[in-house]
């Protein structure tokens, strides 16, 4: 199966050979093709590319900042640390599109055991104890699709002056702590001092 590899001679060049060319005497053309034929023989030997390698960092990434995200208890510090890990798009994209489907799955297993404790609970109506039918009823009446028990909150805007505001608070403090409103020292009798 790997025999390939142990068949596997390679040329080797002496630094003595006539295409060996010590890197402090290469020009930069020479250097450019040695790494462009280097480039091509890992890639026939199906090394992976950098490319791929960052792609697969990306996605290591971006999977490390997801269990960070979604694990409960998690600390806030160590949430940020993961996220700002995230060093290219396609990285925060990953994330992103990881988060998203977490949270479609969320609520498809919400919706899930709503119906399930609805069901549940219709089938507590035929209890033969009144007291459980009757809860399970109740119950049922405030399934949100039925609303048979809603509470109703009313709320009214009444247009008040500003000077009309500040006489019902001053009203209401009076009451509550029996505080007198200041008369300014002008409007004060002054009495004479004995």
């Amino acid at each position: 199966m790997l025999q390939h590899l142990i068949d596997f001679e390679p040329e080797i060049c002496a630094e003595d050979s006539p295409s060996f060319t010590p890197l402090e005497d290469a020009t930069p053309t020479k250097i450019l093709d040695g790494q462009h034929g280097t480039a091509n023989w890992l890639v026939s030997l199906g090394a992976p590319t950098v490319a791929s390698t960052e792609a697969q960092n990306s996605v290591a990434m971006a999977q490390s900042a997801f269990v960070a995200m979604t694990a409960p208890n998690t600390a806030s510090e160590t949430q940020k640390q993961r996220l700002l890990a995230l060093k290219t798009p396609e990285a925060v994209q990953h994330l992103t599109g990881m988060l998203t489907a977490y949270d479609w799955e969320f609520v498809e297993q919400a919706k899930e055991i709503r119906g399930y404790a609805v069901a549940k609970i219709v089938e507590e109506t035929k209890h033969p104890d009144a007291r459980i039918r009757l809860r399970a009823l109740e119950l049922l009446g405030r399934v949100t699709e039925i609303a048979l028990f809603t509470d109703r909150v009313e709320v009214k805007k009444i247009s008040v002056s500003d000077s009309e505001l500040d006489a019902k608070i001053k009203e209401k403090l009076a009451r509550f702590a029996g505080v007198v409103d200041a008369q300014p020292i002008s409007d004060a009798v002054l009495l004479p001092q004995a």
